[in-house]
């Protein structure tokens, strides 16, 4: 199938840290980059133990922290000392315990893959209706049940969340590129701007970005917002082609677009939490 200019073909893509800018200098990669296994440590911070999860990375330039509903990640290079990124923690630690704090009511709640349980999508729920034992994965909606025919045998319950996921997830992606390709080919016409390329990444920890190459990459996850949330972040985005930046000028731009922004980003900022489950 040709695809139009603004619409391209599903790739997979890698989440970019969110919450903090990055403490130290870069965090890109050369070459073929290594990641060792992750590593649970805990740091004392005015008095009370604090978790974080330190994930290395060969060419990684730099030490980052993201907090989320998670916790706390670390990323640092294969040769930063424990010793540095402890004391990098510590002189950032007002601002740690502050989103530990914001996102404490916030946790990130397990997604149940089994018949009854509830999934969003477009800001409504589906009812997970899922046939183990099938003969080929397959996805289907009928109103607001969602129907995951999976191969796995009726007794694997493993095997079936593992698949029913798996299969959820591709059922989700095949439905975000061209809801997202055609709002920003709708707001960009709208707003007297070549329509970009949009893509599709799997951000976990950015809804949205945009490059100087006029290319637009949205999360996925997004289509589990409802729809004027959707709209926001496709506005914010567009509004990148006219200012790379978050200056004054950008957010005049994004209120010309979309009159309410304020509201639908405090609104996704408050629940981005429950859109981050898988």
């Amino acid at each position: 199938m040709k695809w139009p200019g603004f619409l391209q073909p599903l790739v997979n893509l890698t989440s970019s840290d969110a919450r903090k800018p990055r403490v130290a200098a870069g965090a890109g990669s050369r070459g073929s980059a290594t990641r060792v296994e992750p590593v649970e440590r805990s740091i004392a911070l005015d008095g009370r133990p604090v978790d974080y999860l330190l994930v290395r990375r060969r060419g990684r330039r730099g030490v980052g922290l993201k907090i989320d509903g998670s916790g706390m990640t670390v990323a640092a290079s294969l040769t930063t000392p424990i010793s540095a990124i402890e004391d990098l923690i510590g002189k950032n630690s007002s601002w740690v315990l502050k989103k530990l704090g914001e996102w404490s009511h916030r946790k990130i709640m397990p997604q149940r893959w089994q018949t009854g349980a509830a999934i969003s999508f477009l800001g409504e729920p589906l009812t997970l209706m899922i046939n183990a034992g099938a003969a080929k994965t397959k996805v289907e909606q009928a109103q607001s049940h969602l129907f995951v025919h999976v191969k796995a045998p009726i007794n694997g319950a493993d095997a079936i969340a593992h698949q029913a996921e798996a299969a959820v997830v591709g059922w989700y992606k095949k439905q975000a590129l061209p809801h997202m390709a055609q709002r920003t080919f709708f707001y960009a016409k709208l707003h007297q701007l070549n329509p970009p390329r949009v893509f599709l990444s799997s951000a976990n920890s950015r809804w949205g970005s945009c490059n100087s190459r006029r290319e637009i990459r949205f999360s996925w996850r997004l289509m589990k917002a409802r729809p004027a949330l959707i709209d926001y972040v496709v506005c914010h985005e567009l509004s990148h082609l006219r200012h790379m930046n978050h200056s004054a000028h950008f957010w005049a731009e994004v209120e010309r677009m979309c009159s309410d922004y304020a509201l639908l980003k405090t609104e996704l900022d408050q629940n981005d939490h429950r859109f981050r489950a898988f």
